[in-house]
């Protein structure tokens, strides 16, 4: 639990399921946060919440609740086309600070225009990459910094898409390269069947390869065109380091040419810990008015990348950054006909 020094903040969560609830316990576990009511269209959702987090007052729609409470914070647990509308709609009614889900957005225009609108508003955005918290994320990021493997120069990856996992492997690229900006992406993607996340369409197999500014190279591999892991290599000059999501036991080794070893985690939390920490993060934040480790600004980053893979993949050429086009590719390709899903 953390101190309260200042005064508590009033939290408002819009979207009652799965990760509504993890919103809501890293408010409910810090002291300098108030769960002061929820939004969601359906009753059996809200009744559940509280019966979870205590009685508070509950609302079907979050336009009337954000009226109504003039929250301080408002997370934002929804599927992603949802997120600009939610968004917009919170800055206009003068809160704090947002903390959203991800993805960020459906498009790239999109996402932009979710960034700038609180930039101009004044209101703190931050977007669920939670795993920044991570103990077997942080860890491997210490081992970085402390010259475990050398001079870091690639970083590999797999996840199952590029949209909704793939925004997290892209952000914790940046994590582990402090935030060195992306000055190309070379992608390709197919959609061999129809897949849907949080009703956006995905690509089936996908391919991203980017270069950061200070030559580190990245390559993202998704679904059919995977080995179907969640595992992150970090090579180095002198060794590698390897996370493997899916190995519960051994989820962080090291390699410095004799043999495998699993170093003690040095920093971060427990996965059940993850969300809970960002909530903590954002509050800090807001008391010393710094960056929070979940910002839009970093968020957009690694949206950036999911978009300029779909569009190098429309143009059949590689990239450069800052990407300009505002749609996404891969759903207009998918809406003009020039990617066909097989019958």
């Amino acid at each position: 639990m953390s101190e309260n020094t200042t005064a508590q903040r009033t939290v408002a969560v819009i979207g009652c399921g799965g990760r509504g609830r993890a919103h809501a316990e890293g408010w409910q576990q810090d002291t300098r946060s108030q769960l002061v009511a929820c939004a969601d269209p359906v009753e059996a959702s809200r009744d559940d919440f509280c019966e979870h987090f205590g009685d508070m007052r509950r609302y079907d729609d979050y336009a009337e609740m954000l009226k109504a409470e003039s929250p301080d914070i408002v997370s934002i647990c929804t599927w992603t086309g949802m997120h600009r509308e939610m968004i917009e709609a919170a800055a206009a009614a003068g809160v704090t600070a947002i903390h959203s889900e991800k993805p960020m957005a459906p498009t790239w225009g999109d996402a932009q225009a979710i960034h700038n609108v609180c930039q101009e508003a004044g209101v703190v955005l931050t977007f669920c990459h939670q795993r920044r918290f991570g103990d077997t994320f942080s860890t491997a990021r210490d081992l970085v910094r402390n010259g475990a493997i050398g001079e870091l120069r690639r970083m590999e990856a797999t996840c199952p898409n590029l949209f909704d996992w793939g925004t997290h492997w892209f952000d914790i690229s940046f994590f582990y390269n402090d935030e060195t900006p992306v000055e190309w992406v070379m992608g390709q993607i197919e959609v061999a069947e129809e897949r849907k996340v949080f009703d956006v369409s995905l690509e089936s197999s996908g391919l991203s390869w980017f270069r950061f500014a200070n030559g580190v190279e990245g390559l993202l591999t998704t679904g059919d065109a995977s080995d179907g892991g969640l595992h992150i290599h970090l090579i180095g000059s002198e060794g590698i380091i390897e996370l493997q999501l899916r190995d519960l036991d051994n989820p962080l080794r090291l390699w410095r040419g004799s043999g495998w070893e699993s170093p003690a985690f040095t920093s971060g939390v427990p996965n059940a810990q993850h969300t809970i920490a960002s909530c903590s993060d954002l509050l800090a934040c807001l008391d010393s008015d710094t960056e929070p480790e979940l910002s839009s600004r970093k968020a957009l980053q690694a949206t950036e990348l999911i978009f300029a893979t779909y569009e190098s993949s429309r143009r059949r050429a590689r990239v450069q950054l800052p990407l300009t086009t505002p749609d996404s590719a891969l759903l207009t390709m998918l809406a003009d006909g020039s990617i066909e899903i097989p019958a």
